[in-house]
């Protein structure tokens, strides 16, 4: 089981040492492409081309301009450990084991904007660059046709590692739309997180995010390798909803807190 998760805005740079492992990312190449794009923008044409505040702005400009590899410890830090947002919080990988982090490595892919794919150990640097960004480049107009099929034959080479090759898609829409599953030949299964109320069930961003992170996080810690124990996940109230599902979009639910 090979699993996908969206990468977080918020991103922690402090330098605790949780795991002296570390790697390189695959797509090291293209994400320098990116960078040399990057760096022709202002800071003002950097607000309007992502939708941000001139803080903001200010503060990626000097990232796109410090951006330097080769990645070492002190000057990068583990991705898995760097992403902050909510999906993050549910995986909470600062209490990891070492057999966490091992598992983790083998089975967890988390898309980037910049970085195309990530193993949780890859070094990155400090960065803001979203999937939807609509960046020109000589590839095309946006970062869907930057990447093309790159993320995609990324992750088919992972697959095919697998007697059964199976994804789980815990990547919000804008970063799963960077795969194209056709091409992927591997079944698909995509859990759905919502609250219940009243008889109707909706999904509310910050709690899906929250809960994919804990899915991860239950799948890794317990070494699952049969999709079909994925189901057992219970975490924070929520429970596999046979009704609402259908065939490999998984529904889980939980009443409204």
């Amino acid at each position: 089981m090979l699993i996908v998760l969206a990468p977080a805005k918020t991103l922690d740079f402090e330098k605790q040492q949780l795991t002296k492992r570390r790697s390189t990312p695959a797509l090291l190449k293209d994400a320098e492409i990116l960078i040399d794009s990057l760096r022709h923008f202002s800071p003002k044409q950097l607000s309007e081309l992502m939708g941000i505040g001139d803080g903001l702005a200010e503060a990626t400009h000097r990232h796109f301009a410090a951006w330097s590899p080769p990645f070492t410890p002190t000057n990068a830090k583990q991705a898995i450990l760097t992403f902050r947002g909510n999906a993050y919080v549910g995986l909470n990988a600062d209490t990891f084991s070492a057999d966490d982090f091992d598992t983790a490595q083998q089975s967890l892919r988390i898309l980037s904007g910049l970085y195309g794919v990530l193993r949780p150990l890859d070094l990155i640097q400090p960065y803001r660059l979203e999937m939807a960004t609509k960046l020109k480049t000589q590839r095309g107009k946006n970062l869907y046709e930057f990447w093309g099929t790159k993320i995609t034959e990324t992750l088919t080479k992972e697959l095919k590692r697998q007697k059964t090759p199976l994804l789980m898609n815990l990547a919000s829409n804008e970063y799963f739309k960077s795969i194209k599953p056709n091409q992927l030949d591997a079944r698909i299964v995509t859990p759905s997180f919502k609250q219940s109320r009243n008889g109707t069930h909706k999904a509310i961003s910050a709690f899906s995010k929250k809960a994919r992170g804990l899915m991860a996080s239950h799948i890794i810690r317990n070494r699952l390798t049969n999709v079909e124990d994925a189901k057992s996940f219970d975490a924070e109230s929520y429970r596999f909803n046979a009704k609402l599902s259908s065939g490999d979009d998984w529904i889980f639910t939980r009443k409204s807190i």
